[in-house]
């Protein structure tokens, strides 16, 4: 992982996900100091709320193409 974060609010969704893969790779490895590990968490935990945020946004966007804004498109045959 580089030095320089780029701050999670400016990341993409690929970009986002695949740092978070890596964030879970190096914690998963272990060898990290405490104040490490907590800060790689954090950042994990920022990078899957950003994720989230995207996914969240593309559904809306899906459904305001499709008509349904509530989501409830879902049973249509």
């Amino acid at each position: 992982m580089s030095d320089e974060q780029i701050p999670v609010s400016e990341l993409g969704y690929e970009k986002a996900r695949d740092e978070l893969i890596e964030v879970v790779r190096i914690l998963e490895a272990g060898g990290q100091d405490l104040d490490s590990s907590l800060a790689l968490w954090e950042r994990g935990e920022e990078l899957a709320a950003r994720c989230t945020e995207h996914l969240d946004g593309a559904r809306k966007r899906i459904d305001a193409v499709l008509g349904d804004g509530d989501g409830a498109g879902a049973d249509r045959g």
